[in-house]
């Protein structure tokens, strides 16, 4: 991995979002129009979900790096198009260059296979958000949730999903899982801090205090996973850990790109292709 060059985030143009724009709507900053983005069926798309999520400032959203990001956007735009130009350079998946969003009551969801989802321990759903997930599930959907950490972060998580998915429970996948295999070897599940967190030496578990209330435990990364019928994955989840910051920050510098995002890039690849081959 270390023959990889860190890319030049580029930035959106959009305007930053001020905290009356934001106020009594939570799913509200720099989506820059890609929920309105048309599926190139031709390639493979890298899709965010977009959700509301519970709360006022430093729940439903919080200010970071000049300007107010909702949970659903933790990351995005840059850190989804970063992946999706490695997972082309690093497979044969003709990957479409620029990532998009979607509501989960988008008509067209169904003709995306994979949603990437973070950030979503202040997450809420409607009734018609609940039914249209677990469709789009039950119809061989597969979403990646990611960059949630502590067990009150989880909870609410999991709380959700026992509305969408009633009568299934999720479960730990260790790492003799096929998924950490499928095309690098990982012995163990990364744990990625977010930038703020990241120093060379020091501990890589993110800080109790920038979490959901109680945290309870941060340092032990997991994948936990849904599951049907079949024992095929519906809903993976990384816990723990950040991944997609790890994209977004790779050019941050060569320190954190070779100690962080290479493993988020393997992380990536490992879930995009066991999910588009099971």
């Amino acid at each position: 991995m270390t023959n990889l060059l860190p890319l030049t985030i580029l930035a959106t143009g959009a305007a930053f979002a001020t905290l009356a724009a934001v106020a009594g709507n939570n799913l509200i900053t720099g989506d820059g129009g890609r929920a309105s983005t048309p599926a190139d069926m031709s390639r493979l798309n890298m899709v965010r979900a977009i959700y509301d999520s519970e709360g006022g400032m430093g729940e439903a959203y919080y200010a970071y790096d000049g300007r107010v990001w909702a949970r659903w956007e933790t990351d995005f735009p840059e850190g989804d198009d970063n992946f999706s130009h490695r997972l082309k350079q690093l497979t044969r998946i003709n990957v479409a260059p620029k990532a998009a969003s979607r509501l989960l009551t988008a008509p067209d969801l169904g003709d995306f296979p994979m949603l990437f989802m973070s950030d979503p321990g202040y997450m809420v759903l409607t009734e018609e958000e609940r039914a249209a997930f677990e469709n789009y599930l039950e119809r061989g959907g597969f979403v990646w949730v990611d960059d949630f950490w502590g067990d009150a972060e989880w909870q609410q998580f999991a709380n959700v999903m026992r509305t969408v998915l009633p009568n299934r429970e999720w479960r730990v996948l260790s790492t003799d899982h096929p998924i950490f295999h499928t095309v690098f070897d990982l012995k163990e599940m990364p744990q990625i801090p977010a930038l703020p967190f990241a120093s060379p030496g020091g501990p890589t578990a993110e800080s109790p205090g920038a979490h959901k209330y109680p945290a309870g435990s941060l340092d032990t990364p997991e994948m936990r996973a849904w599951l049907d019928d079949d024992g095929r994955i519906m809903v993976l989840a990384t816990h723990n850990t950040d991944i997609g910051d790890g994209w977004e920050r790779e050019a941050y510098g060569d320190w954190y790109f070779e100690t962080f995002s290479t493993r988020s890039y393997m992380v990536g690849v490992n879930v995009v292709v066991y999910a588009m081959t099971h």
